[in-house]
Parts: structure tokens; C-alpha cells; sequence
């Protein structure tokens, strides 16, 4: 299906597919989390909590580095 279009396309097309899946299951990711804890995140980031917002860059930081490895490694 792929043999006709432009590879530099195709990478684009990747790439962005893959930005938004990312961006998707960050969000999700960021909701599921707030359901666990006891503490409503946006409200403990407005206090100035350094430690939530620690938590949550780290979160982030996990699932995009998986997420890209799962597309990058995908792309063989």
C-alpha cells in the first residue's frame, strides 16, 4: 500500500501520527493518575507543589520516551 507514496510523506505522516498518539496518551495517562492519587493535581501545581509537579514531568517524560520507542521500533 505504501510503494506509492513518497517516503518523505510517509515519514511526515509518521511522525505526526505519532505526535498526537503521544500527546493522547499523555493526557490520558495524566487523567488516570489523578484519579489514583488523593489530591487534585491542577490545584496542588497552583500552590506552587514542586514534588506534583516533579511527578508529573517525570510521567510525562516515561510516556513519550515509550511511546516513541514503540513507533520508532515500529517503522522497520
Amino acid at each position: 500500500m505504501s510503494d506509492g507514496i513518497d517516503p518523505l510523506v510517509l515519514n511526515i505522516l509518521y511522525a505526526c501520527m505519532g505526535g498526537l498518539l503521544t500527546l493522547l496518551f499523555m493526557w490520558l495517562g495524566c487523567k488516570v493518575f489523578s484519579h489514583i492519587v488523593n489530591f487534585s493535581i491542577p490545584e496542588q501545581l497552583s500552590n506552587g507543589n514542586q514534588a506534583v509537579g516533579l511527578m508529573i514531568m517525570g510521567m510525562f517524560i516515561g510516556i513519550g520516551t515509550a511511546m516513541g520507542l514503540v513507533i520508532g521500533l515500529g517503522l522497520n
